[in-house]
């Protein structure tokens, strides 16, 4: 089964804190003698979260018009839905109803009790569509948009800036004002906890408002477009020692949507300036070093940053954009200019600043790619990891458990008496130990270590009734080895960060449920947190990615476990 929204999260990463669509990647703590229980089986994949949508779509139909209508006709739904079932690449006209949470329009079909699929569409829009698929199991059909018929109240089409979208898989909604865009994202963080946690509604809070990005477009720090081998290159080539050759430049730019074809794409408006002037120069060098490649190739496009305090002597400006060499942008921030270039080798190093916090890092590693949301985002983030109204031990330890290069273990230093990033990547400790450095953080406040999968917890020495938990793992979410030793554990208060909000509610449901003989306190099987807060944060606009924000506190005022479990059931 495949759907038409794309299946790449929009974080892209080389290292440790992979976070791509194939959900059989890392997931940075594994242990691999750790079988997943049941309660982990969902993954959270597009897939997945589409045919969730679809069910409840047909449900509310099926339930309030076709079952008692099938019935009185004397013919099951199933039977209607297999005689309906449309033609491979016939058309329909559907009306819109809603958007699934992968970023697709669901119409329901009252002649064919069936759901269509039909992308880059919105709700109210009466379109014709296009079949390409037919999943007969699951009574839906996926399917291209042919024209409009009757715009949704919605649409706004001159909203749309790129001449790619509904080409290229990367947007979904540049037809929609923003502030509806937003309002569609709490509602995916709902349903994410609604099909996902398996836990009762009063245990999951309201949601609150999604937090927009300062920037709608020009706000990726990062691009990675590609091109494909060459047409007639197979894989056996190398092996009997043939070498193919490009026999004019090949489409470079990003998929097509829905499928597996590279489209060519001059100019991506969702990059930053400094990113889109580099993909500029780069497809202007692919194409004249084309005669070398002997197969397809990712190109890197990754933000710089150099800050330059203002000259202040004698009151003058800083130097214009005119002045300076090259493809450099300037940016004024007040006292400082930042100048901002594109990275296109990996192994280069970018900076980047929040605030006042600077981040090195190899260009081609994860991290955050819309900085101009990052400032409000960590603010949150600082404003909710302490107890809102402290009661019992003060809370005086950080642990950042998939800590990457230290964005939450730097940045949040400061309320705390200790802080200690772990990451199972020697590069990105490294990379995180060089940042605290440059941050004129002594080690004693932030320090880092390598973690063991299968121990986690062990080495750490901190009281859990002291100490919160940041958490910001890889799309596919945390695995049974490392929930069962966070519950060991039983901090006072978990952060839970991650780019699925999906497989975040699975992880937040088994905190709050409760997993399998694991007791964190409670009793085996009973869970040890309640959520205080969820809310979703807009890192990516104009398209159906949002980043999710857990905030746990621990149950009652039982003390957690002066020890910890270290030894796997």
């Amino acid at each position: 089964m495949t759907s038409s929204a794309p299946s790449v999260c929009p974080i892209e990463s080389n290292g440790s804190k992979k976070r791509s669509s194939n959900e059989k990647g890392s997931s940075g703590f594994r242990n691999k003698k750790q079988k997943s229980s049941q309660q982990l089986n969902s993954t959270g994949s597009n897939d997945e979260v589409l045919l969730l949508d679809v069910q409840a779509l047909l449900a509310k139909h099926t339930l309030e018009d076709s079952l008692e209508n099938d019935t009185r006709n004397g013919k099951s739904t199933s039977d209607t839905t297999i005689a309906n079932i449309p033609e491979r690449f016939s058309e329909v006209e559907v009306t819109i109803s809603e958007i699934s949470s992968t970023g697709d329009g669901l119409a329901f079909s009252p002649d064919t009790k069936r759901v269509y699929v039909v992308p880059s569409t919105a709700p109210g829009d009466t379109v014709i569509a296009k079949v390409f698929v037919n999943d007969r199991k699951h009574s839906y059909s996926l399917a291209d948009i042919v024209k409009i018929v009757k715009p949704s109240p919605h649409r706004n089409d001159s909203l749309v800036t790129c001449q790619y979208f509904a080409s290229c898989s990367g947007c979904q909604f540049q037809m929609l004002p923003y502030h509806y865009q937003l309002a569609h994202k709490k509602t995916i963080v709902e349903k994410a906890y609604r099909h996902f946690s398996n836990l009762p509604p009063d245990l999951v809070p309201p949601v609150g408002d999604t937090m927009g990005s300062p920037l709608e477009y020009g706000y990726r720090t990062k691009l990675t477009p590609h091109f494909d081998a060459p047409p007639d290159a197979k894989r056996s080539d190398g092996r009997h020692g043939i070498k193919r050759s490009f026999k004019e430049v090949p489409p470079i730019g990003f998929m097509k949507k829905g499928t597996r074809f590279t489209i060519d794409i001059e100019d991506c408006p969702i990059g930053t300036e400094a990113v889109r002037l580099g993909m500029k120069r780069e497809r202007k060098r692919v194409a004249e070093e084309i005669s070398g490649y002997r197969k397809g190739a990712t190109i890197l496009l990754r933000e710089n940053t150099k800050r330059v305090p203002k000259r202040v002597d004698n009151g003058n400006q800083p130097e214009s954009s005119e002045s300076r060499p090259g493809d450099v942008v300037i940016e004024d921030q007040g006292d400082y200019i930042h100048e901002k270039t594109c990275i296109t080798d990996g192994n280069a190093k970018s900076t980047e600043y929040i605030g006042d916090f600077a981040f090195v890092n190899p260009a081609g590693a994860f991290f955050q790619n819309n900085n101009s949301i990052l400032p409000s985002f960590t603010s949150y983030i600082r404003d909710h990891i302490l107890p809102p109204n402290p009661t019992g031990p003060k809370i005086t330890n950080l642990i950042d458990a998939y800590s990457g290069s230290g964005l939450f273990t730097i940045t949040l230093s400061s309320l705390f008496t200790h802080s200690l990033g772990i990451d199972i990547s020697p590069a990105s400790i490294e990379s995180a130990k060089s940042n605290a450095r440059l941050n004129s953080l002594p080690e004693s406040q932030a320090n880092f270590i390598a973690a063991d999968a299968a121990n986690l917890f062990a080495s750490i020495n901190f009281p859990a009734a002291e100490t919160v938990v940041v958490i910001d793992p890889p799309r596919k979410g945390c695995d049974e080895s490392f929930l069962r030793q966070l519950l060991n554990y039983s901090p006072a208060r978990v952060v839970y960060v991650s780019c699925n909000v999906h497989t975040q509610a699975r992880d937040v449901g088994v905190l709050v449920g409760g997993m399998k003989d694991v007791d964190g306190g409670f009793g085996p099987g009973n869970g040890a947190y309640e959520i205080e807060s969820l809310r979703g944060f807009d890192f990516f606009p104009q398209t159906g990615h949002v980043e999710g924000v857990a905030v746990l506190r621990r149950k009652g005022n039982v003390a957690p476990q002066a020890v910890v479990e270290s030894k796997e059931d």
